[in-house]
């Protein structure tokens, strides 16, 4: 068995129980050294350990004032006493006690006059009935100070009603005792022949070559260590930092947008008929009163207006689309994206990853705001077998093994699908978005000319939550710092 210096300092001092105070002073080690050494040797089953947990009280600040004023009550009644009065009404108690500057709260003295049966009420005059000093008065100095441990049954009724009055604060101490067990004591014996091991070289032993022929301890990957808890990143950042390096080795551009847009580029770009229900107020957050320049809507509104116009058979509102919003996808970033693009930049890919907001109930797997990822290509020769592929490819990427897709339906892509994962825990399938191919109605207008666009927008807590094992998706904005320690990786 290899020991540490500090542990045959103190196998060497250790002898019936002794305090680890006095075990510090024989050893000359600070006391959180020599408790550290302690539970090493606990470990090695060389020590015993005793604790003895000491829990005193003490007058606060207010406390002490009562002491030597007399609770608020018994202040009331000495007075009361004083001037002879058996009965009185609260109008002349308050004239009384401001005449004489007592600094009480009346209406809280009163409750407590009325508890221990001082006092009686008869229409609304108070009648002073009693003025016998009770326990908690006596005993106010005699608890100053006191262990909790030695209380009397008095004595502890008497400190349950003086702390349930804030007027006592407690403090624990805590003493630590330690004594050899019997192969503690063994080891003792022979304690001469252990050599001092080296668990450190210096630079000065390195220099004067001390370490030559000097034992060096072995390290005990047995030993208890408290655990580290340093800064990290939240699991959700983690994993929006994972997704953005998946995308950025596949070749991808970020893009960002903002979180208000107007309903122009949230939906009209987008081919979203102006009364379709994704635009009641029950799903979308409208902004009152809030006012801004539309970037780009001279210039499409035109084109625009005619794709709503004949393709769904409408007379298209400019107004409507004028209203401002909390954005309900990031699609809108794809939107004024696919504005910027030249036929000589395709081909073309970019992601965003942010927050979206609709206005959903709350519940285990809804949240009204919540991160979604959103990509497109952009190019000629791209097509539908390439959207899956890659969305295939995004999964496998973040550990999902089977991956499936249904047909879907949006009014902005066509041909459209959900993608879905299998969930090996609940044995089922889930949903985590939508993808296809935009429509012509929404890239001839932005884009000036058709092209494939391969879209999608996957929610991203949902897959947060999948990772996490989480069965409700609130439980990722709960600043748990136990769960936060012991969920996170990085």
């Amino acid at each position: 068995m290899d020991f540490h210096p500090n542990e045959i300092k103190i196998l060497k001092i250790l002898g019936g129980k002794q305090d680890i105070k006095e075990i510090s002073e024989r050893a000359n080690l600070n006391i959180d050294t020599v408790a550290r050494t302690i539970d090493w040797l606990k470990t090695k089953n060389l020590v015993n350990v005793e604790e003895k947990v000491q829990k005193f009280v003490f007058l606060n600040d207010e406390g002490k004032d009562y002491l030597n004023s007399g609770l608020p009550e018994r202040q009331i009644l000495n007075l009361i006493k004083a001037k002879n009065i058996s009965e009185i009404g609260l109008d002349d108690l308050n004239k009384i006690i401001n005449e004489n500057n007592l600094k009480v709260n009346v209406n809280l003295t009163i409750g407590w006059l009325r508890k221990k049966k001082h006092i009686t009420f008869k229409d609304k005059v108070i009648i002073f009935s009693d003025f016998a000093v009770r326990d908690d008065e006596i005993l106010l100095k005699c608890l100053d100070g006191k262990d909790l441990n030695t209380l009397s049954d008095p004595e502890r009724k008497s400190y349950e009603i003086l702390n349930g009055r804030k007027i006592l604060n407690n403090k624990e101490t805590k003493e630590i005792f330690a004594s050899l067990t019997d192969e503690g004591r063994k080891i003792k014996e022979n304690i001469a022949e252990l050599k001092e091991q080296i668990s450190q070289l210096t630079p000065e032993m390195i220099a004067k070559k001390s370490w030559t022929g000097a034992e060096f301890r072995k390290y005990d990957v047995n030993v208890f260590v408290e655990p580290q808890y340093p800064a990290k990143f939240h699991p959700l950042t983690n994993l929006i930092n994972n997704i953005r390096q998946i995308f950025m080795e596949l070749g991808f551009k970020e893009m960002q947008g903002n979180l208000i847009e107007p309903t122009f580029w949230d939906f009209d770009a987008l081919f979203q008929p102006q009364d379709h229900p994704a635009r009641d107020m029950q799903d979308t957050f409208y902004l009152k009163n809030f006012k801004g320049e539309i970037y780009g809507f001279e210039k499409f509104k035109g084109a625009i207006k005619e794709a709503h116009e004949k393709g769904w058979k409408y007379k298209w509102n400019e107004e409507e689309a004028k209203k401002f919003i909390l954005r309900t996808h990031t699609t809108a970033v794809s939107a004024h994206y696919l504005t910027t693009l030249k036929k000589h930049d395709l081909p073309a890919k970019i992601f965003t990853i942010g927050k979206v907001f609709r206005n959903e109930t709350i519940d285990f797997k809804h949240l009204p705001e919540f991160y979604q990822v959103e990509g497109i290509i952009v190019g000629e020769d791209v097509n539908f077998r390439n959207l899956l592929g890659i969305l295939k490819n995004f999964y496998n990427s973040l550990g999902f093994e089977k991956i499936r897709f249904r047909p879907g339906y949006f009014p902005y892509t066509e041909m459209s699908v959900e993608p879905e994962i299998y969930l090996e825990s609940k044995g089922q399938w889930m949903e985590l978005g939508g993808a296809g191919i935009f429509r012509p109605e929404v890239v001839k207008p932005l884009l000036g000319f058709e092209c494939p666009v391969l879209a999608w927008g996957l929610g991203l807590d949902r897959i947060a939550a999948l990772r996490l094992n989480l069965s409700d998706i609130r439980d990722l904005y709960i600043s748990d710092i136990d769960w936060l320690r012991k969920n996170n990786k990085g």
